[in-house]
C-alpha cells in the first residue's frame, strides 16, 4: 500500500521533468519507506534501481551491470561487466540520449568498501553525468553518514546535488489512512505500538485485536520486529550499549538533563555528545516550552524518544527479554495493556496537534507547542503570527465527559503566562468520550471556547 509521499513524489516527477541531469539525495531512518518512494517512482519513468550491498566492490559493479545490460538490452555487458565506476558513468554517456534515472539504494554500504567513492562520484558528476539526462538518486538509511559524507562540507559531494529529500515517518493522519476502517481508537492504540515507520506498519495484521499482534510480531523471539532496535543501533552506532542505557532512561520517564544523569551514571559533557548523536538520528527530540524566547539556552529542554516503536521497545520489550525468550509473556502483555491508555493518551495530545496544524481555519497558526513550568502544563498552545490570537488547548482520552471543571482549570493556567493583555485567548477542548451539557451551554454562550470531540478529528 503506497500512502502520502504525493510532495516527495511530485518533486521527483518534476525533476525527472526538466532536459538537464539532477542529482537527488533521499535520506530517512530504516523502515521508513525510502525505497518504496523510489520504486513508486520508477514505475512511472525510465530507468533502473540498484541495491548496493555489503560485498565487494567487484561484486557490487557485477551486479550492476546485469541490471544495466537487461535495460538496455546487453548481452557483451553481461558477459564482460564493467570494473570500475568511471566505466558506469562512460557507459550511461553512450547510452543516454532522454531523461534516464540511476537510483543507488544504500550509498553508504558502497563507502564503507572504497572511503573515495564520494570523491569518485564527484569527479564522474562534474565531467560527464552532469553533461547528460540522467537523474542520478543516492539515498541511504545510515542519517549519519548521509549527512556527513554526502551532504557535508567536508564532502567531495558537497555543492553538486540538485535537491535532496529527507523522508520522514508517517503522521498519525497517515497511519489512519493505512489502518483504514477500523475506529479511531484502535487506529490510535496501533500508532502507539509502532509510530509511523511503513515498514514496522505492514507488520501488523489490522482484522487481528492489537494484543495478538503485539504478542505474535513483537513478544516473540522470531519475530521481524522483535530484534529490529538490536539491528538499527548496531548499524548506526558505536558503543550502543550506552545508547541503550540513555533510551531506556528516557523511556522510563527520566527526561531532564538531571535525570537522565542520574539514571545512567554519565558524565554531563559525555551525555551531551550520545544526546546530540540520537538527535541527529532522529532517535530522540529535545522539546523546549513554546513560549521560550532563547529555546537554544532553555533550561527547561526535556528530551523524548521520537518514534512509537522505540518507546514501546525500551518500556516492554527490553527490560523483558529473559522472559520473553523462555515463552514467558503473558505478564508483560498484562502490563501492556494496563499502560495502553496511557500511551494513547499522549498520542492523542499528536493527533490534535496534527489536527489544529491542518484544520485550523478562524486564524493562521505560527508557533504550536507544548508549555510547562514547574508543576504546571498545558497540552497545545498555539499562536498567531500577528501575536493577536492564543490558543490553549487540553487533550483528554477518558472514558468521562469533559466538565466546566476542565475548562475553569484550563483558563487558570492560561493566566500563568505573561503575556500581552491583547491577545485574546481562545480555549479548545478535545474529548475522546464528549463534553457535559453545563459545558455545551457555556459553549454556546461564549465565543472563544471551542469542543471538539472524535468524530470532529475524523
Amino acid at each position: 500500500m503506497f500512502i502520502n509521499r504525493e510532495r516527495e513524489l511530485l518533486h521527483l516527477q518534476k525533476a525527472y521533468a526538466t532536459k538537464r541531469a539532477e542529482f537527488i539525495v533521499i535520506y530517512g531512518k530504516r523502515r521508513v519507506g525510502k525505497t518504496e518512494l523510489i520504486k513508486h517512482f520508477l514505475g512511472k519513468t525510465n530507468g533502473v534501481y540498484f541495491l548496493a550491498q555489503k560485498i565487494t566492490e567487484h561484486e557490487n559493479l557485477k551486479f550492476l551491470s546485469l541490471i544495466l545490460s537487461e535495460k538496455f538490452d546487453d548481452p557483451l555487458l553481461q558477459e564482460h561487466p564493467l570494473t570500475g565506476w568511471n566505466q558506469v558513468f562512460m557507459y550511461l554517456k553512450q547510452n543516454v540520449k532522454s531523461p534516464f534515472v540511476l537510483a543507488i539504494d544504500e550509498f553508504p554500504y558502497l563507502l564503507e568498501v572504497n572511503p573515495s567513492i564520494t570523491s569518485i562520484f564527484q569527479s564522474g558528476w562534474e565531467q560527464i553525468l552532469s553533461r547528460i539526462p540522467v537523474k542520478l538518486i543516492l539515498c541511504g538509511s545510515s542519517i549519519s553518514m548521509m549527512e556527513n559524507s554526502v551532504l557535508g562540507e567536508k564532502s567531495p559531494l558537497f555543492g553538486r546535488r540538485t535537491s535532496q529529500i529527507l523522508l520522514n515517518p508517517f503522521k498519525f493522519a497517515d497511519v489512519r489512512k493505512y489502518f483504514h476502517g477500523l475506529p479511531f481508537e484502535s487506529q490510535l492504540e496501533f500508532y502507539s505500538v509502532l509510530g509511523g515507520s511503513p515498514g514496522y506498519l505492514k507488520q501488523f495484521d489490522s482484522s487481528r485485536p492489537i494484543y495478538e499482534n503485539i504478542s505474535e510480531k513483537i513478544l516473540t523471539p522470531e519475530a521481524y520486529l522483535y530484534r529490529e532496535v538490536d539491528f538499527l543501533m548496531r548499524e548506526e552506532l558505536r558503543d550502543p550499549h550506552v545508547y541503550l542505557s540513555i533510551l531506556s532512561a528516557i523511556a522510563y520517564g527520566k527526561r531532564k538533563t538531571s535525570e537522565i544523569l542520574n539514571a545512567t551514571g554519565l558524565q554531563k559533557n559525555v551525555l551531551h555528545k550520545y544526546l546530540s548523536v540520537l538527535e541527529d538520528l532522529k532517535m530522540v527530540n529535545k522539546e523546549i516550552p513554546v513560549t521560550e524566547i532563547n529555546p537554544v539556552k532553555s533550561r527547561k529542554a526535556l528530551y523524548e524518544i521520537s518514534d512509537n516503536f522505540l518507546k514501546f521497545y525500551f518500556r516492554f520489550v527490553l527490560p523483558n527479554r529473559s522472559a520473553i525468550e523462555s515463552g514467558r509473556t503473558s505478564a508483560i502483555l498484562a502490563k501492556i495493556k494496563a499502560e495502553m491508555n496511557i500511551l494513547a493518551s499522549f498520542n492523542f495530545e499528536t493527533a490534535c496537534k496534527e489536527w489544529l496544524e491542518n484544520n485550523w481555519s478562524d486564524f493562521s497558526l505560527s508557533q504550536i507547542g507544548r508549555w510547562w513550568d514547574k508543576n504546571e502544563e498545558i497540552d497545545i498552545i498555539a499562536f498567531d503570527s500577528a501575536e493577536k490570537n492564543a490558543l490553549f488547548c487540553e487533550c483528554k482520552w477518558s472514558n468521562k465527559n469533559i466538565g466546566t471543571d476542565i475548562l475553569d482549570e484550563l483558563k487558570r493556567k492560561s493566566e500563568l503566562l505573561n503575556l500581552n493583555k491583547n491577545i485574546k485567548k481562545h480555549y479548545v477542548l478535545f474529548s475522546k468520550s464528549g463534553f457535559t451539557d453545563k459545558l455545551k451551554e457555556k459553549n454556546n454562550k461564549e465565543d472563544n471556547i471551542y469542543l471538539f470531540s472524535i468524530k470532529n478529528l475524523l
